[in-house]
């Protein structure tokens, strides 16, 4: 019996040893130390000194990948674990410097007697650049300018390695350069049911991996739009809506986007709901995508689409534009003055805007030393509307809403100081009504005004600078937020805008000699010139619109390009002083 029990005692023990490792497998490894690891990120180069150390640290921040591993990789044991970058960063020109902080470190003086000397394992380090602009919490680009500077402290190791071990700033600096390299712009679509038009949203997402990107996507997707665009557009997913499941790509090449939560939804808006995701997608992926709601076709009868199958929300008609010309109104295609009293002279035309749809026309007529509006129909007499002063910018036209008929707004600024929009009303009377743009105005005195085709946005020149804001309608109230200036110290002396052959697009006339006309995306974040051979400083209009060729006007007469590199060729039927537009 006393072996019996000394048997089982002792096999009682061996199995108890034999648990230890598996039980204790989950604490082996601590979770506060697991972002160290993550990713696999390499260690800094052997040796690298600390002015480098910094730079690479730099480098490795645009890399967002596991817990932005790459740049945990610069840091000692005990910030890797402790550090908590924020979800936005400042860029900056890629030309930034780093430099010993001599005041900080104490490296190059010899100290005073009564001084305690350097610690020669510690080095403090300055990092000091240029802002191009931020990447906010909610992945959108803010243009932005100014000098910044961020200090580091260096220790040397124990292996006789430098690691920054200073706390980082939760703010991250990334270069412009590798903010290219790693993360991808993307056009998420918006609805905007006051022109029945999808809006682009430009948003920045990590670029690697790849086949991550129509999930990220999907994600920004569900969590609306940025806060430029907030209250511009709908959100057509319910606080309810959610994915199912990852977005997975499937082993015939397609792309399923499984949701849930859109029970009870109506069809119409589940069409909407798939266009904004193919929209969103079309950058993303080339690929069919299966579009699913609580596992069943998100559209009845329409399992599978791709960017064929989404009507044409953003339909422009094909008007190729008028000028305005000594008093009159005339045709770009031909020349000729057009029908009714604004192309035979009867008012003394200063400029002109024709509404999206092309069917009506609103003129700003000289009036002694002042000037009026008048709007009517495209080639009848255009009645006086109550709206003068000392000046009026160019008009510009609200896009027509859905089953609505012909466009029934029109904006205008008077004296550079007050946004005014004359609304017809059911008796066919042009009223006038205000705009809450103090915003805006808080930045300057406006220049031009342009509504984009969409109604969501307006561009503007204040000051000299280009300036994009939302336009959120509330009722009868209607009020510009979110101003940004575009390109800010780079992009001066502009003297007029339009939006481009694209939604997320602008085009600029500027004074500049060597770079007059530029394409901008509408948040700035990318600039590009077009071809100044054959132009003549300063260009002061530019008519822009999809489809169509670009048109300035320079001191010599008008213009035209389709592409960057493109040389200008003179307009079929230039003419001097001659300001042309496009509907819109």
């Amino acid at each position: 019996m006393r072996r019996a029990l000394l048997f089982l005692a002792c096999a009682l023990v061996l199995v108890s040893c034999a648990n230890v490792p598996q039980e204790s497998l989950p604490v082996v490894v601590s979770v506060e130390k697991a972002p160290q690891q993550a990713n696999d990120a390499p260690e800094p180069p052997a040796g690298a000194e600390p002015l480098d150390i910094v730079r690479l640290f730099i480098k490795a921040n645009a890399d967002p990948r596991s817990g932005n591993a790459a740049s945990r990789a610069f840091l000692d044991e005990k910030q890797r674990g402790a550090w908590r970058p924020n979800r936005s960063f400042t860029i900056i020109d890629k030309t930034f410097s780093t430099v010993y902080d001599t005041a900080a470190s104490g490296a190059t003086a010899t100290p005073a007697p009564s001084s305690t000397a350097p610690d020669p394992n510690v080095r403090t380090v300055s990092v000091r650049g240029s802002v191009l602009g931020t990447l906010s919490a909610d992945s959108a680009f803010i243009p932005g300018s100014g000098p910044v500077e961020q200090t580091f402290q260096v220790h040397k190791q124990a292996d006789g390695q430098w690691r920054i071990s200073s706390p980082p700033p939760p703010v991250l600096l990334v270069t412009d350069d590798e903010f290219d390299g790693n993360y991808n712009p993307v056009a998420v679509s918006f609805y905007s049911p006051d022109s029945g038009a999808f809006v682009p949203d430009l948003r920045y997402v990590p670029a690697k991996p790849q086949s991550g990107m129509p999930g990220r996507v999907m994600d920004l997707i569900l969590q609306g739009p940025s806060a430029g665009l907030a209250g511009a557009v709908k959100n057509l997913f319910g606080d309810g809506v959610s994915l199912e499941s990852n977005v997975k790509n499937n082993d015939d090449g397609s792309l399923t986007v499984p949701l849930s939560g859109l029970a009870g939804t109506s069809p119409e808006t589940r069409s909407l709901i798939a266009a904004q995701i193919v929209l969103s997608m079309q950058t993303v992926t080339s690929t069919r995508i299966r579009l699913l709601a609580d596992g069943a076709p998100l559209v009845r009868d329409h399992e599978y689409w791709r960017g064929s199958d989404v009507p044409s929300y953003n339909a422009s008609p094909d008007l190729r534009g008028l000028m305005t010309i000594g008093g009159r109104v005339r045709s770009l295609s031909d020349g000729a003055p057009i029908a009714g009293a604004a192309g035979e002279g009867a008012y003394q035309v200063v400029n002109a805007a024709q509404s999206i749809d092309g069917k009506r026309l609103a003129v700003v007529e000289q009036d002694g030393d002042r000037v009026r509006l008048r709007i009517g129909d495209l080639g009848r007499d255009l009645p006086t509307v109550d709206l003068g002063g000392g000046s009026l910018s160019r008009p510009t036209w609200r896009p027509a809403q859905p089953g609505a008929g012909p466009s029934n707004e029109v904006w205008t600024v008077v004296d550079h100081s007050i946004i005014a929009r004359m609304v017809l009303d059911p008796n066919g009377r042009w009223l006038r009504q205000s705009v809450n743009a103090n915003d805006l105005l808080a930045l300057g005195p406006i220049g031009v005004l342009r509504l984009s085709r969409d109604g969501a946005r307006v561009a503007a020149t204040v000051n000299g600078q280009l300036v994009v804001a939302s336009v959120v309608r509330s009722g009868d109230t209607v009020t510009l937020r979110e101003p940004r200036v575009l390109q800010p110290g780079v992009l001066i002396d502009v003297s007029d805008v339009d939006w481009g052959s694209t939604p997320d697009t602008l085009v600029a006339a500027t004074s500049s000699p060597s770079q007059p006309v530029q394409r901008l995306s509408v948040d700035g974040r990318r600039m590009d010139a077009y071809n100044s051979s054959n132009l003549t400083a300063p260009v002061r209009a530019v008519a822009a619109a999809p489809g169509q060729p670009i048109v300035v006007a320079d001191a010599g007469g008008l213009w035209t390009a389709t592409e960057l590199g493109e040389v200008w060729r003179p307009q079929s039927h230039s003419m001097q002083n001659a300001d042309p537009f496009y509907p819109g």
